[in-house]
């Protein structure tokens, strides 16, 4: 049996290697693993997921509604929090859904065609042009085909 202290710093290490976040987009809700910095899908395994749940992180998540205007262009309002203190991820679904809804029930409801959030378990903040390119990569924009 390996020790807590060593578990949980070996899983903080695979995850700043792979640059893991969650994401996940609605209406669908796919929800998956993305290399935070390229925008490339991570295959599940069981050592990231244990990764990811089975330890407590400072958590920085990044939600976006996405919007197409009247003109037919796209855009993203969009909000991101860091919770303060250190959680597992079973603990933030209730931060997440508060903050969720408040950013889509400000959106423009003839504007919106989809939402969805990016969870960083590494506590790194993206900038608007990172989490566009991640949601993106997840399919976000193809909501609006199927809306």
């Amino acid at each position: 049996m390996i020790p807590r202290a060593r578990r949980d710093r070996v899983s903080r290490a695979i995850l700043r290697q792979f640059r893991v976040a969650v994401v996940n987009i609605d209406p669908e809700g796919r929800q998956g693993l993305i290399d935070w910095k390229t925008a490339k899908n991570i295959p599940p395994s069981q050592k990231i997921a244990e990764a990811v749940c089975d330890i407590a992180h400072r958590w920085v998540i990044y939600f976006g509604a996405f919007c197409l205007d009247d003109q037919g262009n796209r855009y993203i309002k969009a909000a991101e929090i860091e919770p303060q203190g250190i959680y597992k991820s079973d603990s933030l679904a209730g931060v997440i859904e508060e903050h969720y809804c408040a950013l889509v029930k400000d959106c423009n409801p003839s504007h919106i065609i989809g939402s969805g959030w990016i969870a960083n378990p590494g506590g790194v903040s993206l900038d608007e042009e990172q989490a566009y390119r991640i949601f993106e990569a997840c399919g976000a924009w193809q909501v609006s085909a199927a809306a």
